[in-house]
């Protein structure tokens, strides 16, 4: 097993190390820290990634509210999305350079500047291009600070502590789709239309984050953390092997080192299996008050308020499950298991919920239970692989774990730049149906007004002219009997007629809101089967998760796992000895 990156060289002096310590400043940490002043730090990272990811996530809890603002059509507002994700593709490759010049630097300055964009820029967007440029400039720079943040997690964590860490660590998105969640929840009422303040919210939020991150944030020496480190027990011989490791040797060429198979295949098969991810975080809501009734006209079992309660409910078992089943693959010193389990589970669940997809007699509590199974799976596999794919990096160069985790970063955000640009496609009911919310608070009164041959929305809909005169009669006996009898042939019937006679005052709402209800009550028939499409191509990109958990580093016995760790521990005992007798001579 090998535990440095370069080679011993102990003539090799401390240039490289002190050129490269200079530019993280007064942050570096030349000797491995004691549990305390580590707990610390990952505390501060996984506390600064939930910050970016809720503000990341407040344009979502908003986007009600922003649409009419700006005049935005849904399809406008997910290009703006796609964009933004866009932008975090490139920000993920450039957060490569954070084996050149560290990462905590990298971190503080993400925060600070995404801070001052919320604060400052998007409330005070005058238009809806301006709110895209805000939205670019967040993805831009939180697309760095995803690469930073789980490589500062992985500096500080010896691998057989890696997938506790890294459940915490991948708690952030998570818990920043749950904070926007509660926080819009608590601050804006049913009429509320203070959009701004969210964004205000989050800001503040950031600067806090950032002036703690700026006065504590800390991370290794490169010649620290460029090394391979399994156990605390690695600590000693790590500082030791510091003194003589080639850090430009060791980095040169990082993307050559880092275009290898099993990492780009291992960073592709994470971010198709998370499709379903994106699409609850930015989505579910509207897939759940859409797709668990028959039309409009119906009283829908499940309101807004309702479905980010089922939201609620998903992401704190995803929160859960992510740092527990991380806790447990640490104890029994293996991922892949968890993570074919995981994937195993959430497949089926997919099968579950798309079962369930379109019945209105499916409870609260029913779509809960399932969808809380399914992201509990999702959070068993995701933590385990984020433990194992730094494990991978490490294998071909522990000097360039950044670079590896741009890779990573840059494929998802294409992934869901992807996926964002097809699902309005694919659930072509999710447009119409969102940039026409004005319209359904009619619903029920238009479309519920029958008739024995048929809606009367309908009737009058097709005959608008002839009842729009019929209606401007004061008096029924003032009606001329030509226009009488033209109103009993369209509308079927006398029973009919008189019906349409008796609504008068309702005449205005059939015509004004009949035909945009008609239109959108088609497309709420037919959301549920297009959701069922959906989660198909979700269900795929689960399955294609399964065959590249096997090019992963790690064991998938327990037992084998162990008599590796036995076998480094020998290893490391005796290149001690090695070099205690070398440094006395």
């Amino acid at each position: 097993m090998t535990v440095t990156a370069g080679t011993i060289d102990g003539g090799s002096g401390l240039t490289n190390t002190d050129a490269a310590s200079k530019k993280v400043g007064f942050r570096t940490l030349n000797h491995y820290p004691n549990f305390g002043v580590r707990t610390g730090m990952l505390l501060l990272v996984v506390v600064s990634s939930i910050v970016l990811w809720y503000q990341y996530y407040v344009p979502t809890s908003v986007a009600p509210l922003l649409l009419p603002h700006f005049h935005m059509s849904f399809t406008y507002y997910v290009t703006l999305i796609i964009i933004a994700n866009i932008a975090g593709v490139i920000a993920a490759l450039a957060g490569g350079l954070a084996d050149k010049v560290g990462r905590a630097n990298i971190v503080v300055g993400g925060l600070l500047v995404v801070a001052v964009v919320q604060t400052f820029v998007l409330p005070n967007a005058s238009s809806k291009f301006m709110l895209g440029v805000g939205l670019a400039l967040v993805g831009l720079f939180e697309g760095v600070v995803l690469v930073a943040t789980p490589a500062l997690v992985r500096d500080f964590t010896p691998q057989l502590g890696r997938a506790s860490a890294m459940g915490f660590w991948t708690l952030g998105p998570v818990a920043g789709v749950l904070t926007a969640s509660l926080v819009g929840t608590h601050t804006l009422s049913a009429t509320s239309t203070d959009w701004q303040r969210e964004f205000l919210i989050s800001g503040i939020a950031g600067f806090a984050v950032f002036v703690l991150s700026a006065v504590l944030l800390k991370e290794l020496s490169p010649r620290l953390r460029d090394q391979l480190m399994v156990s605390l027990r690695d600590r000693e011989l790590v500082e030791l092997k510091a003194k003589g490791l080639d850090i430009e040797k060791a980095t040169q060429n990082p993307w050559g080192q880092m275009f290898k198979f099993e990492i780009l295949a291992s960073a592709l098969a994470v971010s198709v299996m998370l499709i379903i991810f994106y699409t609850a975080s930015g989505f579910y809501p509207v897939y759940i008050s859409t797709s668990f009734h028959q039309g409009l006209a119906n009283v829908q079992p499940f309101t807004l308020s309702q479905a980010n309660g089922i939201d609620t409910w998903i992401w704190a078992a995803d929160c859960l499950a992510l740092v527990i089943f991380g806790v447990l693959s640490d104890l029994a010193k293996v991922r892949k298991p968890f993570m074919l389990i995981g994937a195993l589970g959430a497949l089926s669940m997919m099968v579950v919920s798309i079962g369930i997809t379109g019945n209105e007699s499916t409870g609260y509590y029913e779509i809960v239970g399932v969808n809380v199974a399914l992201f509990a799976f999702l959070g068993m596999a995701y933590s385990t692989w984020m433990a194992s794919f730094t494990e991978t990096v490490e294998a071909r160069n522990p000097a360039l774990v950044a670079t590896g985790l741009a890779i990573w970063g840059a494929l998802l955000r294409a992934v869901v730049a992807l996926s964002l640009l097809a699902l309005p496609h694919v659930v072509s009911s999710a447009g119409p149906i969102v940039d026409n919310q004005s319209y359904l608070q009619y619903a029920p009164k238009v479309l519920n007004i029958e008739a024995k041959d048929g809606p009367l929305v309908k009737i009058v809909q097709d005959n608008q002219a002839l009842f729009t005169k019929l209606s401007s009669y004061k008096n029924q006996s003032d009606i001329p009997l030509p226009l009488i009898l033209q109103a009993v042939k369209a509308a079927g019937s006398i029973s009919t007629l008189e019906k349409i006679n008796a609504i008068k005052p309702d005449l205005e709402y059939l015509q004004t809101y009949g035909p945009p209800l008609l239109k959108l009550q088609s497309e709420a028939n037919s959301a549920p089967h297009q959701w069922q499409n959906w989660f198909w191509i979700c269900f795929g990109g689960i399955l294609i998760f399964i065959p590249l958990i096997f090019l992963m580093k790690g064991r998938w016995n327990p037992a084998a796992a162990k008599r590796d760790e036995d076998e480094h521990e020998q290893f490391v005992q005796s290149e001690l000895v090695r070099l205690r007798g070398a440094s006395t001579v």
